[in-house]
Protein backbone atom coordinates (compact mmCIF):
# COMPACT_ATOMS: atom_id res chain seq x y z
CA UNK A 1 0.00 0.00 0.00
CA UNK A 2 1.00 3.63 -0.39
CA UNK A 3 -0.54 6.58 0.57
CA UNK A 4 -1.75 8.56 -2.72
CA UNK A 5 -3.24 11.69 -1.46
CA UNK A 6 -4.47 14.61 0.67
CA UNK A 7 -6.93 16.04 0.49
CA UNK A 8 -8.09 19.56 2.63
CA UNK A 9 -11.09 21.35 3.19
CA UNK A 10 -11.14 25.05 1.73
CA UNK A 11 -14.02 27.67 1.58
CA UNK A 12 -12.23 29.64 -1.58
CA UNK A 13 -9.93 27.61 -4.20
CA UNK A 14 -9.26 30.82 -6.20
CA UNK A 15 -7.33 32.32 -2.70
CA UNK A 16 -5.88 28.21 -1.19
CA UNK A 17 -4.33 27.49 -5.51
CA UNK A 18 -1.65 30.39 -5.64
CA UNK A 19 -0.97 29.52 -1.68
CA UNK A 20 -0.12 25.99 -2.44
CA UNK A 21 1.47 27.22 -5.98
CA UNK A 22 4.08 29.40 -4.14
CA UNK A 23 4.81 26.63 -1.53
CA UNK A 24 5.68 24.22 -4.30
CA UNK A 25 3.32 22.45 -5.63
CA UNK A 26 2.54 21.70 -9.12
CA UNK A 27 -1.31 21.96 -10.22
CA UNK A 28 -2.17 19.25 -12.10
CA UNK A 29 -6.23 19.79 -12.03
CA UNK A 30 -8.16 22.55 -11.46
CA UNK A 31 -11.95 21.71 -11.55
CA UNK A 32 -13.35 25.17 -10.16
CA UNK A 33 -14.77 26.04 -7.90
CA UNK A 34 -15.06 23.08 -6.43
CA UNK A 35 -11.39 20.46 -6.78
CA UNK A 36 -8.07 21.14 -7.46
CA UNK A 37 -5.03 18.78 -7.54
CA UNK A 38 -0.96 19.22 -7.21
CA UNK A 39 1.51 16.62 -7.04
CA UNK A 40 4.45 17.33 -5.07
CA UNK A 41 8.03 17.97 -6.66
CA UNK A 42 9.25 14.91 -5.20
CA UNK A 43 8.18 11.45 -5.58
CA UNK A 44 5.01 11.02 -6.90
CA UNK A 45 2.67 11.74 -3.81
CA UNK A 46 -0.40 14.35 -4.71
CA UNK A 47 -2.12 17.11 -2.36
CA UNK A 48 -5.42 17.92 -3.37
CA UNK A 49 -8.17 20.79 -2.21
CA UNK A 50 -11.88 20.45 -1.81
CA UNK A 51 -14.58 23.01 -1.92
CA UNK A 52 -16.84 23.04 1.75
CA UNK A 53 -19.12 25.60 3.04
CA UNK A 54 -17.81 25.09 6.84
CA UNK A 55 -14.31 24.61 7.71
CA UNK A 56 -13.56 21.67 10.31
CA UNK A 57 -14.16 22.98 13.88
CA UNK A 58 -11.11 22.38 16.60
CA UNK A 59 -7.73 22.24 15.36
CA UNK A 60 -8.61 21.10 11.80
CA UNK A 61 -5.70 19.51 9.39
CA UNK A 62 -2.34 19.25 9.70
CA UNK A 63 -0.16 18.34 6.50
CA UNK A 64 3.06 18.05 6.78
CA UNK A 65 5.62 18.10 3.83
CA UNK A 66 9.54 16.74 3.85
CA UNK A 67 11.79 19.34 2.71
CA UNK A 68 15.87 18.57 2.56
CA UNK A 69 16.46 22.41 2.16
CA UNK A 70 13.95 23.32 5.28
CA UNK A 71 16.13 26.26 6.14
CA UNK A 72 16.60 27.73 3.00
CA UNK A 73 12.73 26.98 1.83
CA UNK A 74 11.48 28.79 5.07
CA UNK A 75 13.65 31.58 4.09
CA UNK A 76 12.33 31.53 0.42
CA UNK A 77 8.80 31.70 1.64
CA UNK A 78 9.47 34.38 4.30
CA UNK A 79 10.72 36.61 1.21
CA UNK A 80 7.47 35.71 -1.15
CA UNK A 81 5.54 36.86 2.21
CA UNK A 82 4.83 33.76 3.98
CA UNK A 83 3.94 34.24 7.39
CA UNK A 84 5.17 31.08 9.90
CA UNK A 85 3.68 30.56 13.20
CA UNK A 86 6.64 28.89 14.21
CA UNK A 87 10.47 29.21 12.80
CA UNK A 88 12.47 25.66 12.00
CA UNK A 89 12.93 24.21 15.49
CA UNK A 90 13.98 20.83 16.73
CA UNK A 91 11.31 18.45 17.61
CA UNK A 92 11.83 16.14 20.99
CA UNK A 93 10.79 13.46 18.18
CA UNK A 94 14.42 14.52 16.08
CA UNK A 95 12.39 16.07 13.35
CA UNK A 96 13.18 20.27 12.76
CA UNK A 97 10.05 21.85 12.33
CA UNK A 98 8.53 25.04 10.78
CA UNK A 99 4.48 25.74 10.98
CA UNK A 100 2.29 27.92 9.42
CA UNK A 101 -1.19 28.34 8.36
CA UNK A 102 -2.67 28.29 4.73
CA UNK A 103 -5.56 30.38 3.75
CA UNK A 104 -8.23 28.42 5.53
CA UNK A 105 -6.14 28.11 8.67
CA UNK A 106 -5.28 24.62 7.95
CA UNK A 107 -2.07 23.74 9.52
CA UNK A 108 0.90 23.72 7.32
CA UNK A 109 4.28 21.76 8.59
CA UNK A 110 7.61 21.78 6.53
CA UNK A 111 9.85 19.45 8.32
CA UNK A 112 13.17 17.74 8.05
CA UNK A 113 13.64 14.33 9.75
CA UNK A 114 16.37 12.94 7.42
CA UNK A 115 16.58 8.64 8.70
CA UNK A 116 14.52 9.78 11.89
CA UNK A 117 11.75 10.10 9.72
CA UNK A 118 10.98 6.13 9.01
CA UNK A 119 13.69 5.05 11.79
CA UNK A 120 13.63 6.93 14.89
CA UNK A 121 15.86 5.17 17.65
CA UNK A 122 12.38 4.01 19.61
CA UNK A 123 11.20 2.46 16.32
CA UNK A 124 8.85 -1.07 16.96
CA UNK A 125 11.23 -4.32 15.73
CA UNK A 126 9.44 -6.71 15.54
Amino acid sequence: MNLNQITVPSLDLNKSIPFYKVLGLELIVKALPHYARFVCPVGNATFSLHLVTELPKGEGVYVYFECDDLEAKVTSLINKGFVFDVAPVDQSWLWREARLKDVDGNQIILYYAGENRINPPWKITE
